[in-house]
């Protein structure tokens, strides 16, 4: 592709929607993974939980083409997402009770990385297929993905310490993005995506049934291990 050219710029375009879409699902596991450090561990994991967003990107980027044939990796990231956000709301209970490992720098480090490489798929493959080959777009877009997930935590954290239903928000939103990523698995094609009209009505209700049911489940799922750890706590 032909250095600013009218394709080269259009593909810019693309890259830069994709990444505002998508990081914004990094910017939230940053920020709900940080919520419960001291002050002075905020700043610094939202800053090296972006530089590990940015260097699993970059590794899946060079692999893409053989991450292309792994079959099932959009389920297992997927289902591995769902797993996050339960976790993510799990490990809070206003802060009294917390998982230590959610109030440790290198716990909320290891949410973040593992969460990113999770999330790192779409956003990878959807980065790669807008650059059409072009690897200086590639690198761009992996540029452009940094202040939007620097700013997107610093904002998010504000508003989570501010409004605390943020957080079953942010975890519904990581459902959302894992239940997206479940019925996207090539492998599952048959079952959401019909040409006949009256098998992809069925197919859409089923889609947006398991949608709703990975939500739900998150939460119903959080909030009850919550109450656990809330009577099993010492007065």
């Amino acid at each position: 592709m032909e250095l600013f050219s009218t394709a080269w710029w259009s593909a810019l375009l693309a890259i830069l929607l994709i990444d505002l879409v998508l990081a914004g699902d990094n910017a939230i596991v940053i920020a709900l993974a940080a919520r419960n450090l001291p002050a002075h561990l905020k700043t610094r994991a939202i800053m090296w939980g972006t530089v590990g967003a940015i260097v699993v990107r970059s590794i899946m980027t060079i692999g893409v083409v053989w991450l292309l044939q792994i079959p099932g990796l959009m389920l297992v990231g997927g289902l591995g997402l769902v797993w996050i956000a339960y976790k993510l709301l799990a490990d809070d209970d206003g802060g009294e009770h917390s998982n230590p490992m959610a109030s440790t720098f290198w716990g909320a480090m290891k949410t973040i990385v593992v969460a990113d490489a999770l999330m790192g798929v779409d956003n990878v493959l959807g980065v790669a297929g807008a650059a059409h080959g072009a690897f200086d777009l590639v690198i761009i877009g992996l540029l452009i993905s940094v202040p939007i997930v620097v700013f997107g935590s610093s904002v998010v954290l504000k508003l989570v310490e501010r409004f605390p239903v943020i957080i079953q928000a942010g975890a519904a939103v990581l459902a959302l993005t894992a239940a997206k990523m479940i019925v996207s698995e090539p492998l599952l094609a048959e079952l959401f995506d019909g040409d006949e009209s009256p098998a992809e009505t069925m197919q859409t209700a089923v889609r947006w049934a398991i949608y709703a049911a990975v939500i739900i489940g998150v939460l119903a799922a959080g909030w009850w291990r919550k109450r656990q750890l809330s009577a099993n706590a010492p007065v």
